[in-house]
């Protein structure tokens, strides 16, 4: 069993400009406050796959596996040889509005016995990856209107990644 962590915000920005950040190389340098270096191994047609760096030394490998260009993604990622996470990113429309969804299916404490799977999930897993995930979105905000790179732990220290 695993169950889904998400996470939604409002973008101050058009789809285009949004779409045109979240889908370049490298792009998390831009905006993810947890991010000390975000670097594209393979970026093409052909897939897509980068290492992604967190602050605290953490090296994931991000693998993307669905592109639906102008609306979101879905990739895995981890460590090289470890166990992933599967990530969906979604642009969405709704009252001339747009917001950005990051949904995870994290693969931590999975293999646990169903009652300490949830007991781990409620307590710990989602709150924290509520977190996580309101600080790289707000971390999107931030940089579309500041046009820089948003500062190291810009929303507070995560202790998993800072």
């Amino acid at each position: 069993m695993i169950l889904p962590v998400s996470y939604e915000i409002k973008i101050n920005s058009s789809k285009e400009k949004l779409w045109d950040l979240i889908s370049s190389p490298g792009h998390l340098n831009l905006f993810h406050p947890f991010c000390k270096k975000n670097k594209a191994i393979n970026w093409n047609k052909n897939g897509k796959k980068d290492i992604l760096i967190y602050l605290n030394g953490l090296k994931y490998i991000r693998e993307f596996y669905k592109w639906d260009e102008n609306y979101g993604y879905g990739l895995l990622i981890g460590k090289e040889n470890g166990e992933k996470s599967k990530v969906e990113w979604k642009i969405l429309s709704r009252n001339n509005k747009v917001f950005l969804n990051i949904k995870v299916f994290p693969y931590i404490f999975h293999n646990k016995n169903k009652l300490v799977y949830l007991f781990y999930y409620y307590f710990f897993i989602k709150p924290m990856l509520k977190k996580y995930l309101s600080s790289v979105l707000r971390g999107i905000n931030w940089h579309l209107k500041n046009k820089k790179p948003v500062p190291k732990n810009k929303f507070g220290k995560h202790s998993w990644f800072s």
